[in-house]
Order: C-alpha cells, then structure tokens, then sequence
C-alpha cells in the first residue's frame, strides 16, 4: 500500500537545498518567511553574527497584539502584505536596506509573494 506524501517533509527538503545556497549575511540578510495555515510570520536573520548560528535582527507576524488588531478584517493575502511593509519598516529603521530573500521552501505565489510586494514596496531591495 502506497502512503500519503508529507508536503511539509517534502518543503523542508527543499527549504534545506535552498539554505545551502542562500546564507545571510551582515552587509545583506536573510528575510525569511513562515507561512502557517492561520499565521504568517517573516524574520530578517544575519547567519553570519554568533559564530554562525544566526541572529534574529527584525521580526513581524500575525500573531502580535497590535499586527493582530489591525489585520482581523483583512484576508490572509492582504495581511502578509502588511506584515512585508511593517517588516520593511522595521529594517529601515535598524539601517538594513537590502536583503537575500529565503522564501522557507515554499513556491513563490500568494501569500509569500505578498509578503515580498509588501517589503519591496515599504523600501527594501532584494
């Protein structure tokens, strides 16, 4: 009998090919991006600071207080969008302009492509 495919296994698979290749560094980190069925999360990360291990440099997500509150009415497209531009803004205030995008694995459509339009268009070059 033949079992049913894990696509999370299979995405982490190819999240671990893609993060051979893309590394973070100070000068250009890594925007990350998590996508949950309810939530979005996404992280600028320098892997390159603490011997390697990465460092969380800015953070945003759906799951905080005041994100929360102001994307309840949105659709999940529109609320990664959000989260690309208060993650952009966020950077921009720490200096960080350019970054590497890591899209998690995932393909490249809806919600994490929203999360990229929203930080292209707060200001962030990748």
């Amino acid at each position: 009998m033949v079992g049913k495919i894990d696509k999370n296994q299979v995405r982490k698979a190819r999240h671990d090919r893609i993060r051979f290749r893309i590394k973070g560094t100070t000068e250009r980190p890594r925007l990350n991006v998590y996508r949950s069925l309810n939530h979005i999360y996404a992280q600028i990360i320098d892997d390159s600071a603490n011997n390697g291990v990465g460092v969380t440099l800015v953070a945003a997500s759906t799951v905080e207080k005041e994100i929360a509150a102001k994307v309840a009415e949105m659709t999940k497209t529109e609320a990664a969008k959000e989260i690309g531009k208060i993650l952009a803004e966020r950077a921009i205030e720490k200096g960080i302009d350019t970054v590497v995008f890591d899209r998690g694995g995932y393909l490249y459509t809806g919600r994490v492509a929203a999360i990229a339009d929203g930080a292209r268009e707060a200001g962030l070059k990748f």
